[in-house]
């Protein structure tokens, strides 16, 4: 594409980063990648060049919903558990907070919020339970489980800690490149739980109403559930909205930018980035044009699903001896905020709370991520 392709002249950038420019990029990049071609002679270069013109007029086409209007669930229904820690015991990569975890979580949200103990209710699996042991065989069944029979007003709550890892992403829908991994007691031999089999098990298909709450205090957990949304407080704690699934466009926009600024390394660095991201989704051309919006846009869901992690993706979560107890540094902040503010607290105001209390300790930087927008700033935190 050449540089005439792009009228950015009467635009300024607060115009070009509007949602239906956003989407209308998407939408080039996608024609751009089925038509495998360059725009070379007279009729084509005007057709290509009257496309990005009114990609910039706007567009009348609907928005995708962002579910920021779906109703959220009262957790006035059934209330259903599963805690998963694992200590390696006797192997190289030993901890020793895991299971302390999982002890010191299952007590306060008993305590707290009211989960019923009964094993109709509430699973563990630990690796020194020889019944539960957390294998990958038992954690996927426990998963599904957990999911199983879910309706509007039932609040489900997930509890992880153990190892977690990355390894290079295979479909294309993530913008590091990479998958993120939860690792079973089993994982030499059965191998990793990958972040899309975690979404496709227990997130996708979720009614509406209904409330899922996981804590994943592991390594490379930002986005361990591949939720669309990751809300992070500032130093004012106020709130900013990264959409996890918009790499292919910013970049797409970012190779254009370069490429009116005569930074042509820059404009092919990014253009091969907008490319490798959109061409490695799987189904490619036999999917249709929305279905592929949708998946560069957002991928959301009706259910109220909260992720809180212990660290960004590409980061590492401490197991630490906290006042003589080892235990995970996510886990523990969590039970300590709200020992020190209460059960009053927003989901914006208990992010910055468990952020503040890690601060300054760890270079882990707790992250939550949610399935479909909401606002964090006002909503009191329940499960």
């Amino acid at each position: 594409l050449s540089s005439h392709h792009f009228t950015f002249q009467t635009m300024g950038l607060d115009e070009l980063f509007t949602k239906d420019v956003l989407q209308k990029v998407a939408d080039l990049i996608l024609d751009f990648i089925d038509n495998r071609q360059c725009c070379t002679d007279g009729n084509n270069d005007k057709k290509s060049r009257s496309a990005f013109e009114d990609a910039f007029v706007g567009t009348t086409e609907p928005e995708l919903d962002d579910g920021v209007d779906i109703p959220l669930s009262d957790c006035n229904g059934n209330k259903k558990s599963l805690f998963i820690g694992i200590n390696y015991i006797g192997t190289k990569c030993e901890l020793r907070g895991c299971i302390n975890d999982v002890k010191n979580i299952k007590s306060f949200v008993v305590k707290n919020f009211n989960f019923p103990t009964d094993s109709q209710h509430m699973k563990t699996l630990v690796d020194t339970d020889p019944r539960n042991m957390p294998t990958r065989s038992n954690i996927l069944q426990a998963l599904q489980w957990l999911k199983q029979g879910a309706r509007q007003g039932d609040s489900l709550f997930l509890h992880y800690s153990g190892h977690g890892g990355s390894q290079k992403d295979l479909d294309g829908d993530e913008a590091d490149g990479m998958d993120e991994t939860l690792i079973p007691l089993d994982f030499e031999k059965s191998g990793v739980i990958v972040d899309d089999e975690l979404h496709e098990i227990l997130v996708a298909g979720l009614p509406q109403g209904v409330r899922l709450t996981a804590i994943m205090d592991c390594c490379h957990s930002g986005s361990a559930l591949d939720l669309p949304f990751t809300y992070a407080p500032d130093g004012k704690l106020e709130i900013r909205e990264v959409d996890n699934r918009k790499a292919a466009i910013q970049a797409g926009l970012a190779a254009g930018m370069n490429w009116m600024q005569g930074n042509k390394e820059g404009a092919i660095a990014e253009g091969v980035k907008a490319v490798t991201l959109v061409l490695a989704h799987p189904s490619g051309g036999e999917v249709d044009k929305q279905a592929r919006q949708k998946q560069i846009a957002i991928r959301s869901t009706v259910a109220d699903v909260i992720q809180f992690s212990g660290c960004r993706d590409e980061q590492t979560s401490a197991d630490a001896d906290i006042g003589g107890n080892f235990s995970g540094a996510m886990s523990w902040s969590f039970i300590e905020a709200f020992r020190k503010h209460g059960k009053n607290q927003t989901f914006a105001e208990l992010l910055g709370n468990i952020r503040t209390l890690l601060y300054g300790k760890y270079t882990q930087i707790p992250q939550m991520s949610v399935g479909h927008r909401m606002n964090v700033k006002t909503t009191k935190f329940t499960m």
